[in-house]
């Protein structure tokens, strides 16, 4: 029962913030980014998003590459960043379980660094995309779950940009309560933008960060565009 009521509040958690937070994912649904895929940034996308041996040689892991969804929109009020003179040139995610852990990616290329540069500045640096992810994200929870928060967090600088969130949810059912948490790391470089969501039992918080550098790092230095 525990995993089952975890595994639902982590999947609402990752729909409303990490494809919220990432590129293109934040303009209102009569403004999204142009997409053109070329075959070498498609190829630079699926290298820079997590492969199995990403995660050790330990077993149990289950999952692997995804087709990318590039449909997702998010809007508030007063708050709906231009995405239309943006260009995505390639697009990958995976996906991989182990016991009440999930590890999500994304990688997206876009045709110029300057339109990183103004992407981050619109969706990520303004004030008002924040508070509009965690509205999104309070809303998005069914009846028995809760957000008990959602804040920034310190994150290295590995990369020209980089943020860091983490969503903590109350999750109630037959008078048990489980809280779960969701780090989402979002990190950029020349014209590849990386999203990485890491999501587990709350206990498991203090070991996170570690593991979330040490993934981060590996997907940078497969950034090819």
């Amino acid at each position: 029962m525990q995993k089952r009521m975890q595994r639902a509040a982590l999947a609402a958690v990752f729909a409303a913030v990490a494809l919220g937070a990432s590129s293109g994912a934040m303009a209102s649904s009569s403004d999204k980014a142009r997409v053109s895929f070329t075959a070498a940034d498609l190829a630079a996308a699926r290298a820079a998003v997590l492969h199995r041996a990403d995660l050790g040689t330990a077993g149990g892991w289950t999952g692997g590459a995804r087709k990318p969804d590039l449909s997702a929109t998010m809007s508030c009020a007063g708050y709906a960043p231009k995405q239309s003179d943006l260009l995505v040139t390639g697009a990958a995610e995976a996906d991989y379980h182990h016991a009440g852990l999930e590890l999500q990616s994304e990688a997206q290329v876009m045709k110029t660094r300057a339109m990183v540069a103004l992407d981050w500045r619109r969706t990520v640096d303004s004030p008002k995309a924040f508070a509009c992810i965690r509205t999104m994200l309070a809303k998005s929870l069914p009846a028995g779950q809760r957000l008990v928060s959602f804040t920034k967090q310190r994150f290295p600088r590995l990369a020209q940009y980089v943020a860091a969130y983490r969503a903590l949810v109350d999750v109630s059912a037959a008078g048990q309560h489980a809280l779960v948490v969701a780090d989402i790391v979002l990190v950029g470089r020349s014209r590849t933008e990386l999203t990485l969501s890491v999501e587990a039992p709350a206990a498991a918080r203090a070991g996170l960060r570690a593991a979330e550098q040490r993934l981060a790092k590996r997907l940078l230095a497969r950034v090819r565009a």
